[in-house]
């Protein structure tokens, strides 16, 4: 029996996909109906009887490019980061996501050793955590993980587009 959600990728940079909605500014009414509609808000327990193909995770949907981006060598929030996250804290406000939470993902271009890049990017992951805290968001609707340069945006490591947080939706 598995008792989980899988995560749906649920704000800002995603890793490659093209499939990203980029947009420079959200408002709270987008971002509800995008997660509302894109993942079951409801915990999923039951096993899966019939082939390996249909009892496969089921396909993570599209993200939101929100822009939570970092300068080199920064755990420091952008005024554009800022902007973006408020908008993602009046979300967590409504209702309809109550159970929702997230886990915030920190990453890192390929400059730096791997424990250094492991520990900037957990800096930045609480960055955010902290912030949305800071504007109302339950501390325990959050967790956050540091995971360096292991999930790169683009083809080239070293890109800019590297230095990011990540939100997922984890209801387990």
């Amino acid at each position: 029996m598995r008792r989980f959600l899988y995560s749906g990728i649920v704000a800002f940079v995603l890793s490659g996909s093209g499939a990203v909605l980029a947009q420079s500014a959200y408002s709270t009414d987008e971002l509800v109906e995008f997660y509302i509609n894109s993942i079951d808000m409801g915990m999923t327990r039951g096993i899966c009887i019939g082939t390996p193909q249909e009892c496969e995770k089921p396909v993570v949907p599209p993200g939101l490019d929100m822009r939570v981006t970092f300068e080199l060598d920064s755990a420091d929030l952008t005024v554009e980061a800022q902007k973006n996250l408020a908008v993602f804290a009046q979300m967590m406000q409504d209702e309809r996501l109550e159970i929702a939470r997230f886990v915030v993902e920190g990453h890192t271009d390929a400059r730096g050793t791997d424990d250094y890049n492991v520990g900037l990017s957990e800096a930045r992951a609480i960055a955010v955590k902290n912030f949305l805290t800071g504007l109302g968001v339950s501390e325990e609707r959050l967790s956050s993980i540091g995971l360096g340069k292991s999930k790169p945006r683009t083809g080239d490591e070293f890109d800019p587009e590297n230095r990011r947080v990540e939100l997922r939706i984890d209801l387990r």
